[in-house]
């Protein structure tokens, strides 16, 4: 049938492509004069967004490519989706050797191992089968098929950054006169020694109360020649007293809208030097996301990705910014003021990096 074959077409196209991120995606095939056709499925069903999700941008300039799920599990190796329940947003779920896959048709919110990940684009259900963007498969689902590899070299080079600092306080603790700025301090001081013992060289973008630049912070990293990047904050969502939870960071792909925003342009052309990391990036996020979720609860808020993060975004090395908490929530506030808490997030950090 001619649009099996443009799926086929469409997926050993994708396949050739390799993952190249350091280049602006190439612009949509000519396809006059064959049978092959882009599979674009229906609109999704509208559901109220998740916690870390805005819609795709009105203006996207790139064509979207669909691929049927089933196609790109048998490529790689795995069984088929099965289907664990229908309705109009059907959920179908993967198992792969690393951990179960669970994506429901119109949603962006996908479960991975237990973890919540957020999709640039819902899947949607076309004559019974389920299709996800291209990008999808490739930026997101792919690389969780494989373990973040760690630096195998002695002498690996990790540079915590405790976000914010002097005048840049960061948000406020509900609880008492106290800052974010302070608590990330105390969670890389906390964290650097245990880090140091698993083999890693350690260095910190400040050790006091000082303001520090986030270009200097990328800078910093770049002059150490840092094997990885990592970016300690705490969450706010003030006025609001109800929002707690762990969300882990990183770049968005180019070509995929982001999970969050804040008011910045999400422009899906944009090629950032952090991209040449997706993949890498997301499976240290899923790292350190899953050992961090053993400390808070399971208060899982997702593994996001966002674009105007500047110390993420020049990035040459794989980055990860992680949101420890809300300090907006009296119970998470209390948390976070606790040093023994501190220390089991510090904990859990380096024994992810183990």
């Amino acid at each position: 049938m001619p649009v099996l074959k443009s799926v086929h077409l469409l997926f050993a196209l994708l396949l050739l492509a390799g993952c190249a991120t350091h280049r602006r995606p190439a612009p949509p095939p000519d396809w006059s004069g064959t049978n092959a056709v882009p599979i674009a499925p229906p609109p999704a069903p509208k559901e109220p967004p998740a916690p870390c999700i805005l819609p795709p941008p009105a203006t996207n300039r790139f064509t979207p490519v669909w691929i049927p799920l089933e196609l790109w599990t048998r490529s790689n190796g795995l069984t088929a989706p099965v289907r664990i329940s229908a309705g109009t947003q059907a959920s179908y779920a993967i198992t792969t050797p690393r951990g179960v896959l669970a994506i429901k048709t119109g949603s962006r919110n996908a479960h991975w191992d237990g973890m919540n990940l957020q999709l640039g684009y819902a899947p949607q259900e076309t004559n019974g089968h389920l299709f996800v963007h291209a990008l999808d498969a490739r930026k997101n689902l792919q690389p969780l098929l494989a373990a973040a590899p760690l630096p195998s070299k002695n002498n690996r080079v990790i540079v915590i950054d405790p976000g914010h600092g002097g005048l840049n306080l960061g948000t406020k603790s509900v609880l008492g006169n106290h800052y974010e700025k302070e608590f990330t301090l105390d969670w890389a001081k906390r964290l650097a020694p245990l880090l140091a013992t698993n083999g890693w060289t350690v260095l910190l973008t400040r050790t006091n109360d000082a303001e520090v630049s986030l270009s200097n912070r990328v800078a910093f990293a770049e002059a150490q020649r840092a094997d990885l990047f990592l970016s300690l904050h705490f969450n706010s969502a003030a006025p609001n007293t109800e929002a707690s939870g762990l969300e882990t960071y990183c770049l968005t792909p180019t070509g995929l809208p982001s999970s969050l925003t804040r008011d910045f342009e999400d422009d899906l052309s944009l090629v950032f030097p952090n991209n040449s990391f997706d993949a890498q990036n997301l499976q240290y996020a899923a790292r350190l996301h899953r050992a961090l979720l053993a400390v808070n609860g399971n208060l899982d808020r997702s593994i996001c990705h966002a674009r105007f993060m500047g110390v993420l975004r020049g990035q040459k090395r794989p980055a990860v910014l992680l949101e420890g908490g809300y300090l907006s929530n009296p119970r998470e506030a209390r948390h976070i003021a606790d040093p023994a808490f501190r220390q089991k997030l510090a904990k859990a950090v380096a024994g992810a990096l183990q």
